[in-house]
């Protein structure tokens, strides 16, 4: 098999989603408590502890700006914790994938699964938040149901690189690489507790690179009310982002499993 050969996208990966909801569903109640209870401490911590002194940020309450914030901050963390710790058990130590590859679905139908399971956490996790907004009464507009299929984007945009670092990873230590070199940065830097705008100039460049900046500029005025401001370039740097990684990830499995 050429490695370098372009990914098929098969019902099959849709088998792959239902396996993996069929896993998380023993493990909902956790899960749960996790994803409403985080944004929670979050938004009334910060939201309104640090808030209370900032007052506005942004044109509205600081609360507002941190939790459209932290839907896209959410979703980048809960795809690339599925995308990394997650697959890496099910590829190496519980050899899940030979199992599956033993039946008609191969390694391409298997990371194209993985994609939208990702994707698909990261949508749950950023409902949770939004609910919880909605009680503190942070959204504001129906256009706040756009933010539903921006989130699984952003999923899709930070699963690949994830799967990426479980292609290469030899053990779960290795991850700390990456959360420590890319995510942390990422999150501190893309604008989800304070504007890009008051970074120095050089860096207000570099951070346009990357992918979360964009992904807050879109979730941000979604979901309190705002006007969208180059909605298509946004959009565009997270669909280029999500289908290069996801190429790169089923090179790299496909080498690590079959070479």
């Amino acid at each position: 098999m050429n490695v370098w050969q372009l990914p098929r996208i098969r019902k099959n990966a849709f088998a792959i989603w239902h396996r993996n909801l069929l896993v998380w569903k023993r493990l909902i109640g956790p899960a749960m408590v996790l994803n409403f209870g985080e944004p929670t401490l979050y938004l009334l911590g910060l939201g309104f502890g640090l808030g209370f002194f900032i007052g506005e940020m942004g044109d509205m309450p600081y609360i507002a700006f941190l939790a459209s914030g932290i839907v896209a901050s959410s979703a980048m963390t809960t795809a690339s914790f599925e995308g990394m710790y997650s697959v890496f058990t099910r590829m190496v130590p519980q050899r899940t994938y030979e199992a599956i590859m033993a039946t008609p679905t191969d390694i391409d139908d298997i990371l194209a699964g993985e994609m939208l399971w990702c994707a698909t956490k990261s949508l749950i996790s950023a409902v949770a938040i939004l609910i919880v907004a909605f009680f503190l009464d942070v959204v504001h507009g129906w256009q706040v149901i756009f933010v539903i299929p921006v989130v699984f984007l952003i999923g899709l945009c930070f699963a690949g690189p994830a799967i990426v670092m479980s292609s290469l990873a030899s053990n779960y230590d290795f991850f700390n690489y990456y959360f420590v070199l890319v995510i942390t940065p990422m999150f501190i830097v893309s604008g989800v507790f304070y504007p890009v705008s008051t970074l120095p100039e050089l860096m207000q460049t570099a951070v346009q690179f990357l992918p979360l900046p964009h992904a807050v500029a879109l979730t941000r005025p979604l979901v309190t009310g705002q006007e969208l401001t180059q909605p298509v370039l946004h959009l565009t740097v997270l669909a280029v982002y999500a289908v290069v990684s996801y190429y790169i990830a089923v090179v790299m499995v496909r080498k690590k499993l079959l070479i």
